[in-house]
């Protein structure tokens, strides 16, 4: 039975579907076609992509059910290696894991709108950004009817949406290429290329998200029972319209007509359905949007949230309305959003964010060994065996943090300067920790 202030697992779910299908799964294979000509490894891509998702989803569960409080990566951490990495996550997570894609999103969902309205009406587009983070900020900050309300729509909408695309595509086009679903000559070479690689960067980016409905773990139906199920049923989902909606781009449009652009699916609606089909289509990807920029300023705020129950410098973030609702945390993320679209400085930020999440997904997948390591100390006091425990363990696990290992590496050697941005940002949070740390003791000695 659902309770009143919470969130049902269906809403959990929605935030999971939203979270992860942004404007990634629609721009990236332009790319990836660039260095890679096999439509076999081209889809591979996006399997092994949500092969590491979905495994990290299976350890994240056993972690959420175990550890069940909200604030994702920032709880895990905070718990399992010490308050400090906790804190890192958690500063991080609020600039670049959320606020900044946000802002990317929001203005992405204005171009797409604009282009989709060029003949009708001329929107200024840093309006249109703002007032969408505005109005849906406003909303979550109510109550968590309306707030689930709002996310359960606009993701169903979203589903709807890409499966009506998929199979009108399929249905329409008149020169459908050869989709090859089994290898041939040469792809065995490709899948341990450097390309593959790169382009699993990219991957690994637009699947991010998956772990989403553990910054919201404290406000959703029995906790321990309901995140492993939305974890794992959100994260397929999204693998099965990930790998539809790029098998459609691959069977539509020739790979030439793909390679090295961003409009992927302008360019194949155009083909498709003609010049109006292209402007439906920024309309229709500017609807998909709306759910990404919603499930974002739903959970990142939780982050915010929990780090004000812990330090007495953020208290006034963990304040909740009547509702239960943290409203000043949600204002705070929803500012911290509309300075982003104001400034634009998340486009240096998002070169490096890849590099950080990672390495804070890939050191929370590694603290469940050291969850059952201290299984039955203190700190795990709230789980117990009949808790959720990672399906084939300890394979997920270790197929996550190879995956991710080998992408961090090929980052750190190809990519010097932007990892030593992000390692420079994770050292600056170690020292805002000790200078809160410090702050705080010397407030409550006082």
């Amino acid at each position: 039975m659902h309770k009143a202030g919470s969130y049902t697992p269906t809403t959990a779910i929605a935030v999971v579907i939203a979270n992860m299908v942004g404007t990634g799964v629609f721009t990236s294979i332009g790319f990836q076609i660039i260095d890679i000509k096999s439509s076999f490894v081209l889809l591979m891509l996006w399997l092994v992509g949500g092969i590491a998702a979905l495994c990290g989803a299976l350890t994240y569960a056993e972690l959420a059910s175990r550890l069940p409080r909200s604030g994702g990566e920032y709880n895990f951490l905070s718990q399992l290696y010490h308050p400090s990495v906790g804190f890192v996550s958690g500063w991080v997570s609020l600039t670049v894991g959320f606020a900044a894609p946000t802002a990317l999103a929001a203005m992405t969902f204005a171009a797409y709108l604009d282009s989709a309205l060029v003949n009708i009406v001329d929107i200024n587009r840093v309006l249109a950004a703002l007032l969408l983070v505005s109005v849906i900020t406003l909303v979550h900050g109510r109550d968590h009817k309306a707030s689930g309300g709002l996310q359960n729509w606009f993701t169903l909408i979203k589903i709807a949406l890409i499966i009506g695309f998929v199979v009108l595509v399929g249905l329409t086009v008149d020169a459908p290429q050869t989709v090859n679903l089994l290898p041939v000559s040469g792809d065995g070479a490709l899948l341990t290329s450097s390309a593959f690689a790169v382009s699993l960067i990219y991957v690994n980016y637009a699947y991010t998200g998956w772990n989403a409905a553990t910054y919201i773990t404290g406000e959703i139906d029995n906790p321990g029972r309901s995140v492993p199920l939305v974890l794992i049923v959100g994260t397929s989902v999204v693998i099965l319209l990930y790998l539809a909606l790029n098998a459609t781009f691959l069977y539509a449009v020739p790979m030439e007509m793909l390679e090295g652009k961003l409009e992927i699916g302008v360019i194949v609606a155009q083909q498709t359905f003609g010049e109006t089909g292209a402007l439906l289509m920024g309309g229709v990807l500017s609807l998909l949007l709306i759910s990404t920029v919603s499930a974002m300023l739903m959970a990142g705020p939780r982050v915010l949230q929990v780090m004000g129950e812990d330090f007495r410098l953020f208290r006034k973030l963990s304040v909740h309305n009547k509702g239960g609702v943290p409203r000043t945390a949600i204002y705070t993320q929803g500012l911290l959003t509309l300075i982003f679209i104001l400034t634009s400085t998340f486009e240096s930020i998002l070169v490096f964010s890849g590099f950080i999440l990672g390495l804070s997904s890939l050191a929370t997948v590694l603290g469940v060994f050291v969850l059952r390591y201290k299984k039955g100390a203190d700190v795990l006091a709230k789980g117990d065996d009949n808790g959720y425990r990672t399906w084939l363990y300890p394979l997920p696990p270790l197929i996550y943090s190879s995956i991710v290992i080998w992408t961090l590496t090929f980052i750190i050697l190809n990519r010097p300067q932007e990892a030593g941005i992000a390692l420079a940002i994770i050292t600056l949070g170690f020292a805002a920790w000790y200078f809160t740390e410090k702050l705080s003791a010397n407030g409550d000695s006082q």
